[in-house]
């Protein structure tokens, strides 16, 4: 039976479970951060644990799909991740579309959340206004580099700690301008906020707009 902190004491099932899984957790996080992936030994290392023990880690999580060993040995992540956040997608756009409506009556332009998946930037959840003749069209699923649009732009902001607006010109799709934030202080996502129109947005005015938006959001999903 595992030892506990001292001789002669013991891990209850439950500490030992619960402590597995939060190596688990810790693992799958580290190997996301990864961009090249991670050997057992440096997970081993990172997570203060034997290889052994990160074996068995890999093991489970490889059998749910969560990890993948390549060719090179190194641990990466596994299609179940994604499976798992697709499902969640659905619940990021409801919690979402309130702060999006009130955006598009505010701005009177398209509004949208956009995750990163795969490392592009995917729109998903969109809001046009109510009121305006001619709005731009922009549906859920679209995908785009992150270097490209303001929407991808507001996240790599985001990534260097700049919380305030992004604005661009005709990146995406020619005559659109688009103003975007990034959500921040959400654990595992990385997405911004944003409008797009064909007329040019007054970045002094929507910028905020669009900020506090992306706060209500982070808020919201929190």
């Amino acid at each position: 039976m595992p030892a506990g902190d001292g001789p002669g004491q013991q891990v209850p099932a439950g500490g030992e479970t619960a402590q597995t899984l939060d190596r688990g957790l810790r693992l799958l996080h580290l190997v996301a951060d990864a961009s090249a992936g991670l050997t057992v030994t440096e997970a081993a290392h990172r997570l203060g644990i034997g290889r052994a023990a990160v074996y068995r880690l890999v093991g489970a999580l490889t059998g749910h799909g969560m990890l993948r060993r390549g060719g090179d040995g190194r641990l990466r992540l596994g299609v179940g991740v994604l499976h798992l956040a697709r499902r969640a997608q659905p619940l990021l756009a409801e919690g979402a579309l309130p702060a999006l409506r009130r955006l598009a009556e505010q701005t009177g332009a398209t509004a949208h959340l956009t995750v990163v998946e795969g490392g592009e930037g995917v729109a998903l959840a969109v809001v046009e206004p109510s009121w305006t003749s001619f709005h731009v069209a922009y549906r859920p699923g679209a995908r785009h580099p992150l270097e490209r649009g303001a929407a991808g732009r507001a996240v790599l902001a985001g990534r260097a700690g700049h919380a305030g607006p992004v604005s661009t010109t005709g990146e995406l799709q020619a005559g659109a301008y688009g103003v975007a934030a990034p959500v921040l202080g959400v654990p595992g996502l990385e997405a911004s906020v944003g409008v797009i129109s064909l007329a040019p947005l007054p970045v002094d005015t929507v910028g905020p707009q669009v900020t506090a938006a992306a706060r209500t959001i982070a808020t919201a999903l929190s």
